[in-house]
């Protein structure tokens, strides 16, 4: 490899963009997708004038024809794929009782599914060059539950699971794949519906108060854990979760 090359997805906003943006600086070339094409545009545009380069990738991440189309655009511009960082998701809060299937499908395919074909559609790049980093963005609800979340949980925990089965299956290759989970995370889409419901302005300082670092986190720091799970000096950390939450689980 003459370049390293990374793709991250739901990289319009938040932890997507701050990670690509991070990335970007560190001298990766990045592949900024999301199925917003023009902030996946604006984002490019940062990175180009900060000095870095990048693309900007429309794509549906749930449907793997439109995964290929945005692959094929970022290996003709930059070349193969080594690096990915599956962080594109949804979120949403409905009782249990309510879900209906189609409340269930939509959630593990946009969270689930996606990082199965986006996964599937680089490895064969990773296993080329001999070299690969993964990294899933999951969430703390997937270690801890979350009351009304049952889809996200559920689809966030299979993001784990998946994980530690990618870390076995391909470290052979020089490939790792590693989950981080945030908690807490400010000025993201996701976390500004969760935190502008009534019922959770109520708790969230009394939850931020309970943890060992008392504030929330921002997208940045997430992205300097996803910086160093793909560098060089991560090689030999693999199938783990990294728990980037100050310090608090529950």
């Amino acid at each position: 490899m003459t370049e390293k090359v990374a793709l991250v997805t739901g990289a319009a906003n938040g932890i997507g963009k701050a990670t690509a943006k991070r990335l970007a600086r560190d001298g990766i070339a990045i592949g900024v997708l999301d199925l917003l094409e023009d902030g996946a545009a604006a984002v490019a545009g940062e990175i180009e004038q900060s000095g870095g380069k990048a693309i900007a990738l429309a794509a549906d991440v749930s449907d793997r024809e439109s995964v290929q189309a945005a692959l094929a655009r970022l290996r003709d511009a930059f070349g193969p794929v080594t690096i990915v960082v599956n962080n594109a998701g949804i979120t949403g809060f409905v009782p249990f009782l309510e879900l209906t299937d189609e409340d269930w499908d939509r959630m593990l395919a946009v969270n689930l599914k996606s990082a199965f074909i986006v996964t599937q559609e680089i490895i064969p790049d990773m296993i080329a060059a001999g070299w690969g980093r993964i990294v899933n963005i999951s969430s703390s609800s997937a270690q801890s539950g979350a009351v009304k979340m049952a889809h996200y949980s559920s689809s966030k925990g299979g993001m784990i699971a998946l994980t530690r089965t990618l870390a076995q299956e391909f470290g052979e290759h020089n490939i790792t794949c590693n989950a981080v989970p945030p908690r807490f995370v400010h000025n993201t889409a996701m976390s500004n519906e969760s935190f502008e419901r009534e019922d959770m302005k109520e708790r969230f300082q009394a939850m931020v108060d309970a943890g060992p670092i008392r504030r929330h986190g921002e997208p940045e720091d997430i992205a300097g854990a996803v910086a160093w799970l793909v560098s060089d000096e991560a090689g030999y950390v693999t199938g783990q979760v990294i728990g980037v939450n100050g310090g608090r689980y529950i």
